[in-house]
């Protein structure tokens, strides 16, 4: 049986809800919004597995498409800079604190929302060594943190690629992330499959959040929905931060 306290699994199951229902009207922003509530009450390696879990389930339905739309070059380049990274990502986590974690995820949060903010882009070409090292670093910041996407999603918010082949390589990279963890994670003697479970009971909770944030969805308020994220994401990061204990 789980080894979490029910007043836990309630909590984390609020946050899995809240994640998923800002991505559902925002597009963005669930591992944002959970890993920093996550860690408050699991260890790194269980916030990882429990997040791994929940969050494979909801793209499933348009791999497909995805998969037609993605610009292979690309992807095969973020992907080999994605095995590199992850293992020192990962060896570098079980060399920290918890403490360490959370001051991480939060200021990559932090990170990535002031960029959203100010509108910081990348205006340059897409090298392939500029996208392999763009891999690298989003596979880096998924074993350290937990959050590959700032990275990458930064790379080709100015990109010239079509709209599409973006949308395809970032959510078949970010899939790719996950599945890669989990062996990785065995890898290192860091599985755990109480971690396992209470990540398949949060997937109802997931899936309830992502279709009530689909329902308040209105592409004319996108603008409302992206403030609502970011206010969320920047109080969960500072909600996380060790020293407000």
């Amino acid at each position: 049986m789980l080894q979490f306290e029910t007043t836990q699994v309630v909590y984390l199951a609020s946050a899995a809800f809240v994640a998923a229902m800002v991505r559902g009207f925002s597009g963005f922003g669930s591992a944002l919004i959970y890993l920093p509530f996550a860690a408050q009450v699991l260890s790194p390696f269980q916030a990882l597995t429990t997040l791994v879990i929940f969050d494979l389930l909801g793209p499933l339905p348009i791999l497909r498409q995805a998969w037609r739309d993605c610009d292979p070059r690309d992807l095969r380049r973020l992907l080999a800079g994605l095995i590199l990274g992850l293992p020192i990502g990962l060896w570098v986590l079980t060399l920290v604190a918890p403490e360490v974690f959370r001051y991480a995820v939060s200021c990559v949060a932090l990170f990535m929302v002031a960029c959203l903010v100010l509108g910081l882009r990348y205006r340059g070409t897409l090298s392939p060594p500029l996208v392999f090292g763009t891999g690298g670093l989003s596979g880096f910041l998924q074993g350290v943190a937990g959050i590959p996407g700032p990275p990458v999603i930064l790379l080709y918010m100015a990109s010239t690629r079509p709209a599409a082949a973006i949308r395809a390589n970032m959510l078949l990279f970010l899939v790719a992330t996950d599945l890669i963890l989990l062996p990785m994670l065995a890898l290192f003697g860091r599985f755990d499959p109480t971690a396992v479970l209470l990540g398949v009971l949060l997937i109802l909770p997931t899936m309830a959040g992502s279709l009530a944030g689909a329902k308040l969805f209105q592409p004319r308020l996108e603008p409302v929905y992206r403030a609502v994220a970011y206010a969320i994401i920047t109080a969960a990061a500072v909600s996380a931060l060790p020293l407000w204990e």
